[in-house]
């Protein structure tokens, strides 16, 4: 069972859920936050994201990044301590349990007699599976050609908070965008610093993520730009936002947010950069709070 458990990587959980808690916060602020929503999506969410970690673990290892050359924390099926076959099979259980799950969120969220919306949101929720598997797991992973940010920016950010967003409310204002894509960047963020710490076991593994690409320098450059554009989303949301003083409550967290790229700048190896992991993470769970409180009482 601990084996399993290492392998479900519980760290991750809290980040998965930032970009649910910011389409409740924001629900909650225009007074149409449901509770049995909230613990629905947070469930959905939780067995997607287990679902990604099992696939990566199982991926990583047959497509050569989880080596004996990685830096960073080594997986379950690259140690032995789980098969191959074994994680396919759990792949497959939290696929069932996700679509389980989603289909129930949908029912309660819009009611047999909303069929448009339930299949167009069913077929999102098809993708995001899609998505978590092909990201390192397959033929031609994604997250192998670079595209792993733009994924974590388009799931972690747009469709988990304004899909969060809708099926609380059943609307969609254009202005959520602002703050969806805060929370996408800072979750960028976060796979970006795991990025540049295994970068030399991933160019080995043929592993093109974005700072492959770059190098280190540019790399962490481009690391400042992902955190600074998710700041100044939120500062443009405030801007557009006719709210009371409350609403600046988010200015707290941009000091932790700094801090990790000031961090990331001057840490080289991958043990020194692997605890910035969880430090952006946090920092994304505090923007989410400190904003969400601020919109819900301003």
């Amino acid at each position: 069972m601990k084996h399993w458990i290492k392998a479900f990587r519980l760290r991750t959980l809290p980040l998965a859920l930032a970009s649910i808690g910011m389409g409740a916060f924001l629900a909650g602020s225009v007074g149409q936050f449901r509770w049995e929503i909230l613990l629905l999506s947070a469930l959905t969410t939780i067995f997607l994201q287990i679902l990604s970690n099992l696939a990566n673990d199982y991926g990583d290892t047959q497509n050569g990044a989880d080596s004996v050359h990685r830096e960073g924390p080594s997986r379950a099926v690259q140690e032995g301590l789980i098969t191959p076959q074994a994680m396919k099979k759990a792949m497959v259980l939290f696929v069932v349990l996700s679509l389980v799950s989603g289909v129930g969120l949908l029912l309660i969220a819009f009611g047999l007699e909303a069929l448009p919306k339930i299949g167009g949101f069913f077929l999102l929720g098809l993708l995001c599976i899609w998505a978590s598997i092909k990201y390192t797991a397959g033929k031609n992973p994604y997250g192998y050609a670079g595209l792993g940010d733009l994924s974590v920016l388009v799931f972690f950010g747009l469709v988990g908070v304004l899909g969060s967003y809708f099926l609380h409310t059943q609307s969609f204002e254009w202005a959520m965008v602002l703050p969806a894509l805060s929370c996408g960047l800072f979750s960028v963020a976060v796979l970006d610093v795991n990025n540049i710490r295994d970068i030399e076991s991933d160019k080995l593994a043929g592993k093109r993520s974005i700072p492959v690409r770059l190098g280190p320098d540019k790399a962490r450059v481009y690391h400042w730009i992902i955190l600074l554009s998710g700041i100044v989303s939120a500062i443009a949301y405030l801007l557009l936002n006719d709210g009371s003083f409350w609403q600046w409550l988010v200015v707290l967290s941009f000091p932790f947010v700094i801090y990790n790229g000031v961090s990331v700048q001057k840490k080289r190896t991958a043990m020194e950069l692997d605890p910035y992991l969880k430090q952006m993470a946090l920092s994304t769970l505090v923007f989410v709070l400190t904003f969400g409180l601020g919109q819900v009482f301003s």
